[in-house]
């Protein structure tokens, strides 16, 4: 079958790989979309632990089940599908386990024709989503899910702000919280990148890049109750300067780096919690795509390639131009 292969660091390639099989407990999906995730950019980058190659990468994924192992269900088979990436949890809700590993490395990944997955990754594709939507679902979502709603325990009425909007994570944030019926506030570098934002229920935006804009926006909006970041970076004291007192930050990612000084008196004296959160549960994965299925939520596409194409695909996640995710049609 068709796959792409990271052969070595910075080098993708379509290659001619052999077809899975289900071993016990396994099913075999054939895929009809994938998703790229930064993830996927550092492995390719060789900035990942556990680094091996040749590797076939990729965690988003969608598709029909053609076979399952000893064991799985059967009743899976011809089924349509979205698979859940976070393997091996564990027993604790939290955090995950020793064991814990994502679908694409060390476990061979979703972009390709198909892939073999254990049966309990496996969840109903949501009727409302075509497959480049249900393919761009699965670790941006579960990660937006756990920060916000795990983690940060959104409460009714609270004010949110999203930094760095127009990635798949904070997109995810910003779609849960305004169908909870929260106010939204995100950050960007980008005014057009606000007004998206702002036209998919943002109640207004900031730019980072201005001096400043953490006390302009606490007077403009309020305090935030539930700040989501992914980037880290110097900018990260900026969102505690925004944090209402009592307010959380859960943090998903480092994409600026570390913080490097943080004024821990604002964080103690005005009682903010900083939280740190990755992936999500077994039980995170099924509140997420019951959500999404019940509130009728699209992700939002930035550009599609087919598979011979993958490495442009690369190229624009390494850019960072998009707004929404990078799907793979398989």
């Amino acid at each position: 079958m068709r796959a792409i292969q990271i052969e070595a660091v910075g080098r993708v390639a379509l290659s001619e790989v052999p077809e899975p099989r289900a071993a016990a407990g396994e099913a075999v999906v054939v895929l009809r979309a994938a998703a790229l995730n930064h993830r996927d950019v550092w492995i390719k980058l060789g900035q990942y632990a556990g680094l091996r190659y040749p590797c076939i990468p990729g965690s988003d994924g969608a598709g029909v089940v053609a076979a399952v192992g000893p064991g799985a269900d059967p009743s899976w088979v011809g089924r349509e599908v979205v698979i859940n990436p976070a393997l091996d949890w564990g027993g604790s809700e939290g955090a995950q386990g020793p064991n814990f590993t994502i679908l694409g490395l060390p476990r061979d990944g979703t972009l390709a024709a198909a892939v073999a997955v254990p049966a309990a990754q496996l969840a109903a594709k949501p009727a409302h989503l075509a497959w480049e939507e249900a393919a761009a679902l699965p670790l941006a979502a579960l990660t937006a899910w756990r920060a916000l709603m795990s983690r940060a325990r959104l409460a009714p009425g609270e004010r949110v702000l999203v930094s760095g909007i127009g990635g798949g994570v904070a997109l995810f944030a910003l779609q849960f919280a305004a169908a909870s019926g929260n106010d939204v506030w995100v950050t960007s570098g980008s005014d057009g990148k606000i007004a998206r934002a702002v036209a998919m229920g943002a109640k207004g935006g900031f730019r980072y890049d201005r001096g400043g804009w953490a006390g302009g926006a606490a007077k403009e909006a309020g305090p935030f109750d539930v700040i989501i970041d992914g980037a880290g970076g110097p900018g990260f004291a900026d969102l505690i300067d925004a944090a209402a007192p009592g307010g959380r930050i859960a943090c998903y990612g480092a994409t600026r780096g570390n913080v490097p000084e943080v004024a821990l008196r604002k964080v103690f004296w005005r009682q903010v919690s900083v939280l740190g959160t990755t992936m999500g549960s077994p039980a995170d994965w099924s509140a997420m795509t019951a959500f999404v299925a019940r509130q009728g939520l699209r992700p939002v596409i930035s550009d599609a390639f087919p598979l011979e194409r993958a490495a442009e695909a690369f190229d624009m996640m390494e850019r960072g131009g998009q707004f929404g995710k990078i799907v793979i049609r398989t």
